[in-house]
């Protein structure tokens, strides 16, 4: 079998002259497997809604927000035992816990949403998270804020009000809480880039230490007794957590960040079809549509940033 890439001459030739089959460089697979271990992730993490919806229904959400966090570091200890003391030091004790604040609020607005509106609209609006991480790249970090990167935020944020229709009376209240939960994303993303120098292992500890200290607090005011039948969902939402953390984290390592990003939207189509086969939920066509804009407008400017890194590489 030919070992290289055909090229346009090459299968001009005739009848006879058949083109032969293409073999994927290690990169290429590499990132293929990063793809595919993103959506494995965002699979988990629907998942993991889907068990945090059902308990909300019957329990308060401090309990489950607890569970989340406090199962993830049963399970990262174990993972890493003897080591968590020389892992948990890190060069930036500040910003980790100030990320993990920003981590506990996501989970904490997202799963307060989610126990009122649909999956899918929560999704939708969840969606906008990747243009504020752009917006924040720019305000905070020095990275530039060109036309391209405007023009997409305005776009997404009108996506965002489509699926709301404030004044309409359509969608509960709650769901400003899935909006909230955007921007605490953003936060936590940004000072996830900002404490790099921090190994994964470490970034891993301190979002579960922070989380499960946090949740704490509010345990005692909250607590009721846990039917046996629902422990399994309340280990359910700790084990989708960290599992669906460490496919994230495997994703990164094998392809680019770039490269990755549009499949996010992926995260819209799972949501709506956990929300359909556990909650007989489908979204309107508003939320439809509004996603449609914000999943636009976040590739548009995805896309904008990929031709603007190579035409900086061809001028090096």
């Amino acid at each position: 079998m030919s070992q290289h890439r055909p090229s346009v001459a090459e299968n001009t030739g005739g009848p006879e002259t058949a083109p032969s089959l293409v073999q994927t460089t290690p990169e290429a697979q590499a990132t293929g497997r990063g793809i595919g271990f993103f959506l494995i992730a965002l699979m988990l993490f629907g998942l993991m809604d889907v068990a945090a919806k059902k308990l909300a229904q019957d329990y308060p959400p401090a309990m489950v927000i607890w569970a989340r966090f406090a199962v993830n570091l049963a399970l990262v200890s174990v993972l890493y035992r003897g080591r968590v003391v020389a892992l948990v030091r890190s060069r930036q004790p500040g910003l980790q816990f100030l990320r993990g604040c920003f981590q506990m609020g996501t989970v904490a607005l997202f799963f307060l949403a989610i126990r009122y509106v649909g999956l899918a609209d929560a999704a939708a609006l969840g969606a906008l998270s990747p243009v504020l991480i752009t917006l924040g790249a720019a305000l905070f970090l020095g990275e530039r804020l060109g036309a391209g990167r405007i023009i997409g935020i305005v776009v997404a944020f009108v996506g965002a009000l489509i699926v709301l229709r404030p004044g309409a009376g359509v969608m509960h209240p709650a769901a400003i809480l899935a909006l909230l939960a955007c921007f605490t994303y953003a936060g936590g993303a940004l000072l996830t880039r900002v404490v790099r120098f921090d190994s994964t292992a470490t970034s891993i500890l301190w979002s579960a230490m922070v989380g499960t200290g946090l949740s704490s607090l509010l345990l005692p005011f909250f607590w009721q007794e846990v039917a046996p039948i629902d422990l399994p969902l309340f280990l359910a939402v700790g084990a989708l957590g960290a599992t669906g953390q460490a496919a994230i984290i495997v994703a990164f390592r094998k392809a680019e960040a770039g490269t990755i990003a549009p499949f996010g939207y992926a995260d819209l189509i799972f949501s709506s079809l956990w929300g359909w086969a556990f909650f007989a939920q489908l979204p309107d066509r508003y939320t439809v549509l509004g996603a449609v804009v914000i999943a636009a407008a976040g590739v548009y400017v995805w896309s904008r940033e990929r031709a603007e890194a190579r035409r900086a590489g061809s001028n090096e």
